[in-house]
């Protein structure tokens, strides 16, 4: 689904960001994609999301 209209950025596409480049923050996120720079409603969704897959990634790592 998408999370961010403006710029067409997915949930798919931040759970690839968090879970293999290791990217667990929403300021990292903004750096790769253009999430965020318009509207901003994408903002708490992304949040959410990696809220979920974070912990994901930590698990992998132990």
């Amino acid at each position: 689904m998408y999370v961010c209209l403006c710029h067409g950025v997915s949930d798919k596409k931040i759970k690839q960001l968090a879970l293999e480049e290791g990217i667990c923050d929403v300021r990292g996120i903004k750096q790769c994609t253009a999430l965020g720079s318009q509207c901003g409603k994408c903002i708490k969704q992304t949040k959410e999301i990696l809220n979920e897959t974070v912990p994901i990634l930590y698990q992998k790592v132990s």
